[in-house]
């Protein structure tokens, strides 16, 4: 997540410079929006009374880029505006190099159209190039330009902030009264309109100065290579060196415009449409379309601890397999309750076995008694077959203390009975007794 301006503006990612600050790309928490923040970077008076001026800017139109609110945070502050994502002219002109005529016809009627807004306002915009008129991201449909940064544009009558001999703007798009130090007016911006017309029709920036000693020395030259002569007819009424010979209104230029545009020709079939890009790329991560993403996380189970592989790693189940394919866990996965799933025992035959004869008793002198039948042993249980008995050791069970009803009652060994092993005892007792009696005799 990026830096939290003034707890409202989030910036995300730088996607520009400008002469006096950065421009970020921000979400607006407020309005749940994303938009461009241009961020001071000084703070110095002059620096802060120009932001002052550029931010007070509020114009309504939808080829107009104008500020729309502005925060200060400790020593820095900053403006937005609406975020457009297809870059500047300059990137076009740099993915296509010279445009078609009558795309630049339709650059152009924008152009104009959001210009005489600013002017009705009574602003001078001053900055008019390639790099300050941004484009919406609008594929191979109609183009959208909007013109930006008012960071030198003035009222007229407002006070200046620069001296009278110091030239404020770009170099190469000055008016030649500019140059001359005279008071901002709005046919110096209709005269960097039609330098910015010659740069989409011929793909490269035009020599400002060369034209006006051409313009001054020869008058109004022939129209150049590739540029109809009905468009260029416009384009020399922009770019007269006289302000008093050049348009006075962006309104009237405009008209001329529509009017030429009626006698260009049509665009043949095998012309490559012009395609307008992202320029911005996507979000970071941590953004998606809707605003800030929250990365949740689950809890782990308490009890639970993720398996390991015979290598050490942890093993990790999917979660989306989880869900959607069936609960069959592997021998090695734990259960809910913290404990090891194992595999069913394998299976041992139904049937019981008889239990194995006993020897017969052969120490014995006497012959075999009649079995008693209440000495007989009890008759074999057939009983269900322990689960866990594949994993035990075959050792004889003992019962737990305390333990309830045998589920095998004690066999007792057979032999004669009491009423004949008795008199047998005390007939050997006789014949020991007898037999030490002798031996102390002898």
């Amino acid at each position: 997540m990026g830096e939290v301006f003034a707890g409202r503006y989030e910036l995300i990612d730088p996607i520009g410079r400008g002469g006096v600050g950065a421009v970020w790309r921000a979400w607006d928490h407020r309005r749940r929006r994303y938009v461009a923040a241009k961020v001071l970077q000084q703070s110095d008076a002059h620096t802060l009374l120009r932001f002052v001026r550029e931010q007070a800017l509020r114009i309504e139109h939808p080829h107009v880029l104008a500020p729309a609110s502005w925060a200060a945070d400790d020593d820095k502050v900053l403006f937005t505006m609406d975020l457009v994502s297809g870059g500047s002219l300059a990137h076009v002109i740099g993915d296509y190099g010279p445009l078609p005529p009558r795309f630049v016809c339709t650059l152009l009627d924008q152009l104009l159209s959001g210009l005489s807004t600013v002017h009705a306002e009574g602003v001078v915009h001053r900055d008019i190039k390639p790099a300050n008129i941004l484009m919406e991201a609008t594929g191979t449909g109609r183009p959208h330009l909007r013109l930006s940064d008012f960071g030198i544009s003035m009222r007229k009558g407002e006070p200046r902030l620069t001296e009278t001999n110091y030239v404020v703007g770009t170099p190469g798009y000055f008016a030649p009264e500019q140059m001359m130090g005279a008071e901002p007016d709005f046919p110096a911006d209709l005269f960097a309109v039609g330098l910015v017309a010659l740069y989409l029709l011929q793909g490269q920036k035009p020599d400002a100065k060369a034209l006006v000693e051409h313009f001054a020395s020869y008058g109004t030259p022939g129209a150049p290579q590739g540029i109809p002569e009905p468009l260029w007819q416009v384009l020399a009424g922009l770019l007269q060196p006289d302000p008093q010979a050049r348009f006075r209104t962006a309104t009237g230029a405009r008209k001329a415009l529509a009017a030429a545009v009626e006698m260009l020709p049509e665009p043949g079939i095998d012309d490559e449409p012009v395609e307008v890009f992202d320029q911005i790329g996507p979000l970071p991560a941590g953004f998606g379309p809707e605003g800030p993403v929250a990365v949740t996380q689950t809890p782990p189970q308490p009890g639970v601890t993720a398996p390991t592989t015979p290598t050490g790693q942890t093993f990790q189940q999917d979660a989306h397999q989880s869900v959607q394919q069936p609960h069959t866990p592997p021998p090695s996965l734990m259960s809910e309750t913290g404990s090891f799933h194992l595999a069913p025992p394998p299976q041992q035959p139904s049937t019981p076995q008889p239990p194995a004869p006993l020897p017969a008793h052969t120490g014995s002198p006497f012959p075999a008694a009649a079995p008693d039948p209440s000495q007989a042993p009890t008759s074999a249980v057939q009983h269900e077959q322990a689960l866990t008995r594949a994993y035990t050791a075959q050792q004889p069970q003992v019962p737990h203390p305390g333990a309830g009803v045998l589920a095998h009652p004690p066999q007792k060994r057979p032999g004669p009975p009491a009423k004949v092993a008795v008199p047998v005892l005390l007939v050997a007792l006789i014949c020991f007794a007898v037999g030490i009696w002798a031996l102390t005799q002898a």
